[in-house]
């Protein structure tokens, strides 16, 4: 039966509530709930929390957000890795009942004998050994005194603070299903990324050596495609052609040779011993090594050979490749996960699971997943919680360009991560809608984006033959809407030939061919991107994901929205001019209670990128912006004394 007192909807949570939804250690998590009771009795509520299998609860008190919503809200900080569960309680409170009826009464007017009785005996029964409770308890029955001197002693605060929490009597205390919380790492939601191809640096000692340029430009995390030996059956050629030269790399995705399969490195890039060197100096410099997670295998893999029941076959035997209609990948073969045997399943998903365990031994604690959305669902939800029982810090995330549900799935059942449809949204009312979708909608209680202008396999909006401020303005945008971006190496280059006008692919792709490049280019916008690193890592506001807001403009040019840290004390507001070729100018309209600044008082609005101060007053002020010179504005927003 259900109770006369409701909790419904806690949040956060995932569509379905089997799975936990995440947040990460010292983030401020709001807890929310539908809470009510028929009649007019006042309730009280708070949350409950540990780390599972623990027996101590934290708690915190929860207050209405939205009365006429019966909208409840407070928050909690983790501080401890791994699943963690959540209650949510709620009880009549009855001294608050009690007195706003005795108040409402002696306020109209009326008799209140009854109600002062009512409170002695709610007194008397919380008053155990408390002398303060049993002698206010006392006043309220002296007839000698008014209505009025009787109630006042126990409508004190102090009275109010000993009658508060939750009755001794857990029968009378209602409480929802157990909700289960991922917390991870700061990482996990706060990053920026970089990715390049050793090959292209010389292999892992002339990754290990570019380490030093990325560390100063402010990146965590250092990306790299896999990196273990490729197939030469079928080997693509430039710009994905059939034919390969002797000379030609073939594609770092087409894994699997003679030398080994997915726990071995390609002998031209080194040795397990340089991985190692590459590892330490990574965290010399505050980075960490995230390796490509590419559950495929090239003909060549020993998996074709010694488990040929692993993968999917054609009617005259032979085994197919991968197929993207139009596209082939005559190169890879997709792997099978639901062979016919549940034994031959269970040892290709405990296969899979090896080469983490084994890259997890050699200090890896991230791992991007190529394509996820090509594999059962199952597989996940079964591989992500195997892995993080024994290794909680490792992260993951979902290379997963497909539908919507699709994603947000991947990212129910336990990525940590996911790509995002950002790459295309270009138009100011798009970018709105699509940021409102991830950070500020359902889908953020478990969902998180991390946003990339550009991957090895996309070249896509203003960067297609864009010009210089077309990076830097996607750079900018990336950087500041979402605590987690990342960007593909050449794009500090202004690298913008594509394959053709319809084709996404870079013209020349590093997938298929080694690029050599000069990174002293002058060209570089290498200072920009360090510019936006540093001022993300200054900034608390720009640290998480569910505090952006957006504000009106007049110029659907102009983007601008804001971010406020947990405490308020940190307020950043962005202006973006969106098209790359032209000056745009624009009033803007802010929501100045929302950044914690005052309607009618001045106040400093400090751009991050150009070092200029501006003085600002009210909620309209003008800006331009020309994308020859300045693309956007970075602003710290404080109050002047």
């Amino acid at each position: 039966m259900i109770g006369r007192i409701v909790i419904d909807d806690v949040r956060p949570r995932t569509p379905t509530r089997a799975y936990p939804a995440k947040a990460v250690v010292g983030e401020t998590v709001t807890i929310s709930a539908d809470v009510f009771k028929d009649g007019h009795d006042i309730l009280a509520a708070r949350v409950l929390w540990r780390p599972t299998g623990k027996p101590q609860w934290n708690e915190a008190p929860l207050a209405v957000e939205n009365a006429g919503l019966d909208r409840w809200a407070g928050t909690i900080v983790p501080t401890t890795l791994g699943r963690h569960e959540l209650v949510v309680e709620a009880w009549t409170d009855r001294y608050a009942t009690w007195r706003h009826k005795a108040e409402a009464k002696l306020g109209a007017g009326q008799d209140i004998a009854t109600e002062l009785e009512e409170g002695a005996l709610l007194l008397e029964a919380r008053a155990a050994d408390d002398e303060q409770l049993a002698e206010v308890a006392k006043i309220l029955r002296d007839d000698k005194l008014t209505p009025h001197e009787r109630l006042a002693p126990a409508l004190t605060p102090d009275v109010e603070r000993l009658l508060q929490g939750a009755p001794a009597d857990q029968g009378e205390i209602a409480a929802s299903e157990a909700v289960p919380l991922w917390v991870d790492r700061e990482r996990a939601l706060f990053s920026a990324w970089y990715e390049f191809f050793p090959r292209s640096e010389g292999g892992l000692q002339g990754a290990r050596n570019r380490l030093p340029a990325i560390a100063d430009m402010g990146f965590d995390v250092v990306y790299f495609p896999p990196i273990h030996p490729i197939g030469r059956q079928y080997r693509k050629g430039p710009n994905n052609t059939l034919t390969a030269t002797e000379d030609d790399p073939g594609s770092p995705w087409a894994i699997g040779g003679p030398e080994g399969g997915h726990t071995a490195i390609h002998p031209e890039l080194g040795t397990f011993t340089d991985f190692e060197d590459l590892v330490l100096k990574a965290n010399e410099l505050g980075l960490e090594i995230a390796l490509d997670y590419a559950l495929q295998c090239s003909p060549d893999h020993p998996w074709v050979t010694e488990h040929p029941e692993w993968f999917h076959h054609r009617p005259d035997g032979t085994i197919a490749y991968a197929e993207n209609p139009p596209k082939k990948y005559q190169d890879i073969y997709p792997v099978n996960f639901w062979p016919a045997g549940d034994a031959d399943r269970k040892a290709l998903w405990t296969a899979c699971k090896d080469i983490l365990d084994f890259w997890i031994a050699k200090g890896v604690r991230i791992f991007r997943v190529d394509n996820p959305h090509t594999k059962p669902m199952a597989f996940w939800e079964w591989i992500i919680p195997a892995v993080q029982a024994t290794n909680p810090d490792v992260l993951f995330l979902a290379e997963a360009f497909t539908r919507p549900k699709v994603m947000a799935k991947l990212a129910e059942v336990g990525f940590t991560q996911s790509y995002t449809y950002f790459t295309w949204r270009t138009k100011r009312d798009e970018i709105v809608e699509y940021v409102e979708e991830v950070a500020l909608g359902e889908k953020a209680d478990y969902m998180r984006p991390n946003f990339w202008p550009n991957t090895p396999d996309i070249l896509a909006g203003p960067l297609r033959n864009g010009p210089v401020s077309a990076f830097k303005l996607r750079a900018v945008l990336a950087a500041t809407l979402a605590p987690s971006y990342g960007v593909y190496s050449g794009y500090e280059l202004l690298e913008n030939e594509p394959m053709s006008d319809t084709n996404e692919e870079y013209f020349h792709s590093e997938k298929y061919e080694v690029r050599r490049r000069n990174w002293d280019d002058p060209r570089s916008i290498a200072g920009c991107l360090t510019q936006l690193n540093a001022i993300r890592h200054r900034h608390p506001a720009l640290q998480r994901l569910r505090n952006v807001r957006f504000h009106a403009s007049t110029n659907d040019n102009v983007l601008a929205y804001s971010k406020v840290s947990d405490d308020g004390a940190d307020v950043v507001l962005v202006i973006v001019n969106l098209d790359p070729w032209s000056a745009a100018e624009s009033t803007l309209n802010l929501d100045l209670p929302a950044l914690g600044l005052p309607w009618d008082a001045p106040f400093e609005a400090y751009d991050e990128l150009s070092h200029q101060s501006f003085t600002w007053q009210g909620p309209e002020p003008y800006v331009r912006l020309d994308p020859h010179h300045d693309v956007a504005h970075v602003l710290h927003l404080r109050p002047l004394s």
